[in-house]
C-alpha cells in the first residue's frame, strides 16, 4: 500500500512531495488512465471500509481489461476524507485496498500500478485545503513522478466535475461517467469533460477511438475519415 503524509504542505513548488527532477527517467513515459473509486469503479456507499461490500460498476471490470491490453497503466485515485474525520483507520482501508486490488486481479486480470489517497477533509467551503484532494491534481501528478507516467497521453474517469476538474489540471483529458454522481454541475472551462459517457463501455469505445484518429493522424496527414463509434458517450470537445 503506498504511505501518505497528513501534512504535505499547502503551497505549491519545488518542495511539494511529488515534485520530480526534469527528465530524471531514461525510460519513456506511460499513458495512464487514472480512475475515481467510488461511485466510478465500485457502487458509492458512504465510507466503506467493508471488503463485503465493495461491488463493481456494470462493464468496469470488462473495460479495465480491455484498457490495460491496449497499454495503459491503471490507478486509481480518491479523496478519503473519513480518515480526517475519524470514521476509519489507515489500516481498514488498508484492508480495503487489498481486497479491491485481489478481485481485480481475480475477476478481471487486472493489475493497479498505484492506489492514491487524499486522507484530508475538505475546507468550510468544500474546497481543498491540501494540494491532493480532487480536484486539485496532486495525486495524478505525484503519481506521474513515481511511476513515470505521460499525463499527457493519459485520461482521468470519474462521476463528478471535481474528478474532471482534476484531470484536466493535471494535464489530461478528462471523461465524465455519468452514473449519477454528479449533482451540483458547477460548470467551468476545467470542469468541461472531453465526453460524458453513460457506462463504462462508452468510456473504452471513446478512448479507443481517440487512440485510433492520433495513430491514423501519425500515418498520414490526409487520412480517410473514420466513422463514428455507436455507443453511449458524447464528445464535447
Amino acid at each position: 500500500m503506498n504511505d501518505w503524509d497528513p501534512f504535505w504542505p499547502v503551497e505549491p513548488g519545488p518542495d511539494a512531495p511529488w515534485a520530480c527532477a526534469p527528465n530524471s527517467r531514461a525510460a519513456p513515459l506511460r499513458p495512464a488512465v487514472f480512475i475515481d473509486k467510488d461511485g466510478t469503479l465500485v457502487h458509492n456507499v458512504a465510507f466503506n471500509v467493508d471488503p463485503a461490500k465493495l461491488s463493481f460498476l456494470p462493464g468496469a471490470l470488462d473495460a479495465l481489461r480491455q484498457l490495460q491490453a491496449q497499454g495503459f497503466a491503471l490507478l486509481v485515485v480518491t479523496n478519503q476524507s473519513g480518515l480526517a474525520q475519524g470514521l476509519f483507520t489507515r489500516a481498514q482501508f488498508a484492508r480495503l485496498q487489498a481486497a479491491l486490488e485481489a478481485r481485480l486481479a481475480v475477476e478481471a486480470g487486472v493489475r493497479l500500478l498505484g492506489l492514491e489517497v487524499c486522507p484530508h477533509a475538505p475546507g468550510p467551503s468544500g474546497a481543498p485545503r491540501c494540494l491532493c484532494r480532487k480536484p486539485a491534481p496532486g495525486m495524478l501528478q505525484r503519481a506521474a513522478c513515481r511511476h513515470g507516467l505521460d499525463l499527457a497521453r493519459s485520461w482521468m474517469v470519474g462521476d463528478i466535475l471535481d474528478d474532471v476538474e482534476a484531470g484536466h489540471r493535471a494535464g489530461c483529458r478528462s471523461i465524465l461517467l455519468d452514473s449519477g454522481g454528479e449533482t451540483v454541475w458547477r460548470r467551468s472551462p476545467m470542469r468541461e469533460p472531453d465526453a460524458v459517457c453513460e457506462g463504462w463501455s462508452g468510456v473504452t469505445a471513446h478512448i479507443e477511438q481517440h487512440q485510433a484518429e492520433r495513430a491514423d493522424t501519425g500515418r498520414a496527414l490526409h487520412a480517410r475519415p473514420r466513422s463514428a463509434p455507436v455507443h453511449a458517450c458524447a464528445a464535447t470537445r
